[in-house]
């Protein structure tokens, strides 16, 4: 049996016959950049999202980066976020000129520890002048970018009062987590000041290339982000700031248009892959050998971007499993305060404990929605035999 780690074939087909039409129905019109299929997309994924406004753009990466450039994040300034995450995260901090801080997470979940950013703010800080500086660099600590990884929304019920309380703004980095919520049942990106989604074409909610989108509820941010998508031009050929070239393209967005009302059975999909992983592990008797995915609390939303477990001898493993034909991936083998580029930062690996730990034992298994459950039960068992 093959079981690869991501299949999109499936789902094509599903809704080839509607996708089809409707990339169709841009070619006939000739009309490619910010047409009516990016306006209505914008309205739909920033409703599904809990937000007022959306405002589509040319991929997740760039979404973070002009988030960062509507809140005015730049030389001198420093970002607190998490070191074991995908490196748009911490590149476009430094892309604006800033300073990536970097702070660890909560082992269950992966994601930033409130804990460990509050005793950065408090133990290494000072305020001064109605700035947060950070008394090792000078630098003024200006916003906080949590990320809500492999589909799980990080503690916001505990970043967002710690980030109002020294003043920072909040950029929620949730290219891994459209639709995810909270255990209070609040939504991915709508509570911070920008949330940031990602539409590459592995993600739940994948386009047929690059694209993304920031949503927000502030309308003054919402029309800052839209002129910077076009170089800072408001109106055309007129520019009071400097923007960039970051529109989405009326192609990616009739795309998403026709997949987005198909998210929700994808998610319940996932979910439902996840469970059967959950007790099948359980079953084969691995618990002492891999831990499954923790959800935060009944309440909480999973959307299961990636199903990551923690596996003694994860490399043998991962080498095993490949010869069973198991895709896997690791993600992300060199946290970002050990990659070569930040190394001016300073840190040592056992800095970020935690962060370092993932990064050696973590594994994703496939979870994509069209898994028939004899594939599921197949990856159990290679695991199985490997451990055996």
């Amino acid at each position: 049996m093959r079981v690869p780690l991501l299949d999109l074939k499936p789902q094509y087909q599903a809704l080839r016959p509607e996708i089809d039409a409707e990339m169709a129905r841009v070619c006939e019109s000739q009309g490619f950049i910010l047409g009516p299929a990016t306006q209505a997309v914008e309205a739909a994924v920033a409703d599904y999202s809990g937000c007022q406004f959306g405002i589509g753009v040319s991929s997740g990466t760039d979404a973070l980066l002009v988030a960062l450039m509507a809140l005015g994040v730049g030389p001198g300034d420093e970002v607190v976020t998490t070191a074991y995450t995908f490196f748009a995260t911490a590149g476009t901090i430094a892309r604006v000129g800033a300073r990536p801080v970097f702070v660890d997470i909560e082992p269950d979940n992966f994601n930033i520890s409130p804990v460990a950013a509050r005793a950065f703010l408090t133990k290494q800080c000072e305020r001064r002048d109605g700035s947060v500086i950070n008394r090792a660099t000078g630098g003024r600590v200006r916003a906080l970018m949590p990320v809500h990884l492999y589909g799980q929304v990080a503690a916001m019920r505990d970043l967002m009062p710690l980030a109002r309380e020294f003043g920072l703004q909040v950029i929620e980095d949730a290219a891994q987590a459209i639709g995810a919520n909270d255990t209070a049942g609040q939504r991915a990106c709508s509570t911070g000041d920008i949330g940031c989604l990602s539409f590459f074409p592995t993600k739940n909610l994948g386009a047929f290339g690059d694209a993304g989108m920031c949503v927000t509820n502030d309308a003054a941010l919402a029309e800052r982000l839209r002129i910077l998508r076009v170089h800072g031009g408001h109106p055309k050929y007129y520019h009071q700031f400097i923007g960039g070239n970051f529109r989405l393209d009326e192609l990616q967005a009739a795309v998403l248009g026709v997949k987005l009302p198909h998210l929700d059975a994808w998610t319940t999909a996932r979910q439902r892959n996840a469970r059967f992983y959950d007790t099948a592990l359980q079953r084969a008797g691995l618990a002492d050998r891999v831990k499954t995915p923790a959800v935060a609390g009944d309440r909480a939303r999973h959307i299961y971007n990636q199903y990551c477990i923690r596996a003694e001898r994860r490399d043998e493993l991962r080498a095993f499993l490949a010869t069973r034909d198991v895709g896997s991936e690791i993600y992300y083998p060199v946290p970002l305060h050990m990659q070569e580029c930040f190394q001016y930062l300073g840190y040592a690996a056992e800095d970020l404990p935690e962060s370092a730990r993932a990064a050696r034992e973590t594994l994703a298994l496939p979870i994509f929605p069209e898994l028939a459950e004899e594939q599921l039960q197949y990856v159990v068992d290679s695991i199985a035999a490997f451990y055996s």
